[in-house]
């Protein structure tokens, strides 16, 4: 895989964590709601016109474009299981931007996930 098919997917697993925690912000700034229909509109309204969430559907917008390139030049076979970097990503980005537990089961399954990212791109 050269540079440009690896920046690629980078930036996908890049954009797509950042809208994670993008929605994850969203959310924690409406804070908890029920789903029902009374609350279909206005939870709807909230949702649509908080900011956080706003960026992150755009972020989403653009990985699919990127990943559409990066499609175009790799075997899908590889680019889909380096997504799951993205694992990573967030659990390390939950962890310092919003407060997330961080403990070693997690960090175990982390290196699993990168260790099977590097066995895959060596393939």
């Amino acid at each position: 895989m050269n540079l440009i098919s690896f920046s690629l997917i980078f930036t996908g697993v890049m954009l797509n964590a950042a809208a994670q925690i993008l929605m994850k912000a969203g959310t924690n700034s409406i804070g908890n709601f029920a789903f029902s229909v009374e609350n279909i509109v206005p939870i709807g309204m909230k949702l649509a016109t908080e900011w956080h969430i706003i960026v992150a559907l755009f972020c989403y917008a653009i990985s699919v474009v990127v990943w559409i390139l990066a499609l175009s030049r790799v075997p899908v076979s590889i680019a889909f299981p380096m997504l799951s970097m993205a694992y990573v990503v967030n659990a390390v980005a939950a962890w310092y931007l919003l407060g997330e537990a961080f403990n070693p089961v997690k960090l175990v399954g982390m290196g699993v996930i990168i260790l099977g990212v590097i066995i895959i791109s060596r393939a």
